[in-house]
């Protein structure tokens, strides 16, 4: 049986929940359309740090922030277009902006969607009007997200995008990873890599993107919480960066469109037309072991 409620905790948050297989997600609109919670079997499968999302003024970590309209950083948080330059910090306004529901529905899946619009304040960033809207669908042990990207503006509007999930994690040195790739840029030095399949988690912090994916899924096997997690995601992903620091108890696997700073080189933007719509779709799969 699927299901929707709303609580306040303090802010407005909405419980999907399917209680034939005991999974339960929280989605705070108010709060950049965040998941701050995910649970299957009562299992957290997130990372939440409540501390920092207590304080407006810190960027949140845990759940999935939203990436929009880029992914990462720009050099001094700047970019140029037709001349003009504009500021965006990292990862872009949409993880820091109040979503809007606009509907839910409980008949094969909890699923809510939210919808962020375009207005003076991301104007002055992003000089584009849009409207983007996302459904989160949670059905068993799988969290889909699919997101439209509409561009109401009357010039092509180029834009990247991305999810941060940040996954609970007691013992890094007890995860295998099945990543499509055989490379990685090190978004610390800069530098290209070969991957042999393991992380060396005695580093502080490790930041990298891989690229030159050969499919559309990558898994995370977790032997001590005894856990497989799969994500898979629309052509349209075209990194999939890892992310993690020393002593945290998470560890990040984030779809992305197009990699740092592309708003200025170009490199992998998306490019909605006038009046187009484009979709994207990430798919999150938990199975117990």
């Amino acid at each position: 049986m699927f299901a929707i409620a709303l609580k306040a905790d303090p802010y407005s948050t909405y419980v999907l929940s399917d209680t034939d297989t005991a999974s339960r997600l929280e989605i705070v609109p108010d709060r950049g359309g965040l998941v701050t919670r995910w649970q299957v079997e009562e299992q957290d499968i997130f990372y939440f740090d409540s501390d920092r999302f207590a304080n407006p003024e810190l960027s949140v970590r845990g759940g999935i922030p939203i990436l929009f309209p880029i992914c990462g950083n720009l050099p001094e948080n700047q970019y140029q277009f037709k001349g003009q330059t504009y500021t965006l910090k990292q990862h872009g306004f949409a993880r820091d902006l109040p979503w809007q529901p606009t509907g839910q529905d409980v008949t094969d899946a909890a699923s809510l969607t939210l919808e962020l619009g375009s207005n003076d304040q991301t104007k002055a960033l992003y000089p584009f009007d849009f409207r983007l809207a996302f459904s989160f669908r949670l059905r068993g042990h799988v969290l889909e997200l699919r997101q439209r990207f509409t561009n109401l503006s009357d010039q092509p509007m180029p834009f990247s995008t991305g999810l941060h999930p940040y996954f609970l994690v007691q013992d890094k040195t007890q995860l295998t990873f099945d990543i499509p790739s055989t490379e990685y840029r090190d978004q610390l030095t800069g530098i290209t890599e070969a991957f042999n399949g393991t992380f060396d988690f005695s580093q502080d912090e490790i930041d990298i993107a891989f690229q030159n994916l050969t499919a559309s899924v990558a898994t995370v096997t977790d032997h001590h919480l005894k856990r497989r997690l799969t994500l898979s995601w629309s052509d349209a992903y075209n990194f999939l960066v890892f992310w993690t620091v020393q002593g945290k108890d998470y560890y990040c696997l984030e779809p992305w469109t197009a990699p740092r700073n592309a708003l200025n080189t170009g490199e992998s933007l998306l490019m909605a037309e006038p009046q187009q719509t484009l979709e994207t779709t990430v798919r999150l799969a938990v199975a117990l072991l």
